[in-house]
């Protein structure tokens, strides 16, 4: 049998796991994290990354406890509606209930190894890595220049054990900062973004979500209500870190996939969805093809798509998180919601 070795047992790494042929691999998941996490937030499945879930035999499953998305409104900082997106069919699953099901997923064939890979693993066999932005595996085959890329922009999300009041839920810009407010299947969900030297590592979560209390405290009620609800047991707090643009996601016999391949902005809500993308196409390809051809052929199909999104998705973050260019911003999408009378208010991930 083929040997596969995966680091990191996020959400790509188990998805690969779980699609690829134990017949005809023997696969081990590394990863350093002896439980999956219990703390985590909504995330924005699309439905390319809804077909993987269908492929992988947990979308029904996800679908079932998971609020439609819909359309939704981005707005100015105190509320005022500019602009309705279509969600286009877009889900908004729990983070918490993608991993326990994929882990599910994963065939008992398949070796888990709680360790912190240090090292590549050596031998003749496939290495994939899926160990997230800050990935060991980019960084020792790729070398140090494709080290991960701090932004200067720090992310508390949360949830909220509270039904959403459909009058807060949107998205909203404000100056150099945005709030989002959506469905979650357990209530209310919600992130924040701004600029910050909070970290970059080990940041106190109730003293961020202090932070960002007295940095929403002029801004629209609905931010308000949810921020006086939030508590740093059901919050989480990073600095947004992204990987860098790579000319190729294969290095002989090693191969990324998800944040380490790609990990960018978090504004159009495609990181959890490319992962999933990425670990189905690579191992239907493996399952059905010479090693050589379907890791060129992976790379083919996903290199320039991600990086695409990855640019789209950073252009978004610069102009929701605008500080000189924000009156003009608001006055031009201003004027455009204005064009707009009467758009229906959704939400946004």
């Amino acid at each position: 049998m083929n040997t596969i070795s995966i680091v990191g047992g996020g959400i790509a790494g188990l998805a690969l796991a779980a699609r690829l042929d134990p017949e005809r691999f023997d696969v081990s998941v590394y990863e350093k994290r002896p439980e999956l996490p219990t703390v985590g937030t909504t995330l924005a499945m699309w439905p390319q990354a809804q077909r993987s879930l269908e492929v992988l035999g947990i979308l029904e499953a996800l679908r079932s406890g998971s609020p439609v998305i819909g359309s939704g409104a981005i707005r100015n900082a105190a509320g005022d509606p500019w602009v309705t997106v279509d969600g286009q069919g877009v889900i908004g699953v729990s983070r918490i209930d993608l991993l326990r099901l994929l882990d599910a997923a994963v065939p008992r064939s398949v070796r888990r190894i709680t360790c912190r890979m240090d090292n590549v693993p050596s031998g003749p066999g496939l290495v994939v890595g899926a160990d997230g932005v800050h990935s060991g595996v980019r960084r020792k085959v790729w070398g140090g220049a494709a080290g991960a890329r701090l932004t200067p922009y720090v992310a508390v999300r949360g949830i909220l054990p509270l039904p959403v009041r459909p009058e807060h839920v949107g998205e909203y810009w404000g100056r150099g900062d945005l709030f989002g407010i959506g469905p979650a299947s357990r209530g209310t969900n919600w992130y924040a973004a701004y600029r910050s030297d909070l970290g970059p590592a080990e940041i106190d979560v109730a003293s961020a979500l202090e932070l960002t209390r007295r940095r929403y405290g002029g801004h629209a009620s609905g931010i308000r209500h949810v921020l006086a609800a939030a508590t740093p047991e059901l919050s989480l707090v990073q600095r947004i870190w992204t990987a860098p643009p790579l000319r190729s996601y294969v290095r002989g016999r090693v191969v990324l996939i998800g944040d380490a391949a790609h990990a960018m902005t978090p504004n159009l809500g495609r990181g959890a969805c490319e992962a999933l993308v990425d670990a189905v196409t690579l191992a239907d390809l493996l399952n059905t093809a010479p090693l050589d051809q379907a890791l060129a052929a992976y790379d083919r199909r996903r290199r320039l798509q991600t990086q695409a999104l990855s640019l789209a998705s950073s252009a978004l973050m610069r102009l929701a998180l605008a500080e000189h260019a924000q009156p003009l911003r608001d006055r031009l999408l201003g004027l455009k919601g204005k064009r707009q009378p009467g758009a229906a208010v959704g939400s946004v991930s």
